[in-house]
């Protein structure tokens, strides 16, 4: 039977049941397998890929949605990629301009890398920000942060969903309540009884992740990372936003090292929603 040409190929909505597919797309294009990631994104956000009739995926990309459900004012588009077998051949075009079409007016934002950005640009999208990714184990030394922290309980959802519709822009309920599940650790920041931040760690390969991490200003995002680092012997990674220069000379004295810089961009709006001087990290660079 011959193989039918890349353009002919259906697009189609990805389910938990791809999982390992996805897992294997990210190795084929020599990405970590992210399991735990991919699972929290295809159960919180809709999958769109196409199969390889040889087996496998072509191309995959997940959305998450944002804002009143089946009424989203925010869409992020993550974890896109394309088998390294059909890599340049246009599929990545289309199965972005296959997302862009079905979110209709909705705006977009990503994270691009240097290699990608090419291609987001030609689709309309424009560079409204950067992140840079971080890593490495964390050492104390120097000042203790002062803001007080300890981990949040089912008690402080409603606080929690208030502070981070803030810092957001938009209502993002539906990834916040899957945090206790997906991530090892969920902290607050207290001021007294009110909550002024919350960041989570959640594991991804060797390393704990921390995002989202939210707060009131950067004493608030320190006093989060360094308890989210106190309760793991593992490296932590996380992408925080360039304008928060403080933030980032002070993990790297603290032993995290520059990884990448990802430009942030957009879709339909000039920049993103809500208060980026409280919003300090993205929960993952897949999800905005």
């Amino acid at each position: 039977m011959p193989t039918p040409s890349l353009a002919a190929l259906p697009i189609r909505r990805l389910t938990l049941r791809d999982l390992p597919a996805c897992a294997d797309l990210s190795e084929n294009r020599g990405w970590p397998r992210e399991e735990h990631k991919w699972g929290f994104l295809l159960t919180a956000g809709k999958g769109y890929g196409i199969d390889d009739p040889e087996g496998g995926l072509v191309s995959a990309c997940v959305v998450t949605e944002y804002g009143v459900p089946d009424r989203p004012d925010l869409g992020a588009i993550g974890m896109v990629l394309v088998s390294e077998r059909h890599a340049r051949q246009g599929v990545g075009r289309r199965l972005m301009r296959h997302v862009i079409s079905s979110m209709s007016t909705t705006p977009l934002t990503l994270h691009a890398t240097p290699y990608g950005r090419p291609l987001y640009e030609e689709l309309g999208f424009k560079t409204v920000g950067q992140a840079e990714m971080v890593r490495g184990h964390f050492t104390s030394g120097g000042p203790e942060p002062k803001v007080a922290t300890r981990p949040a309980t089912a008690e402080d959802l409603t606080a929690i969903l208030r502070l981070d519709t803030q810092a957001f822009g938009t209502d993002r309920t539906h990834i916040i309540t899957r945090l206790p599940a997906f991530a090892d650790r969920v902290r607050v920041a207290l001021e007294g009884d009110q909550i002024i931040g919350y960041a989570a760690a959640w594991p991804n390969m060797d390393t704990h992740v921390v995002g989202p991490l939210i707060g009131r200003d950067t004493e608030t995002a320190k006093a989060l990372i360094a308890s989210l680092a106190a309760h793991t012997d593992r490296p932590l990674r996380t992408d925080i936003d360039v304008r928060h220069e403080e933030l980032l000379t002070w993990v790297k004295e603290r032993g995290l090292a520059s990884v990448a810089f990802n430009a942030v961009m957009a879709y339909g709006m000039t920049e993103l929603p809500g208060d980026w001087s409280r919003r300090f990290a993205p929960l993952t660079v897949a999800a905005g």
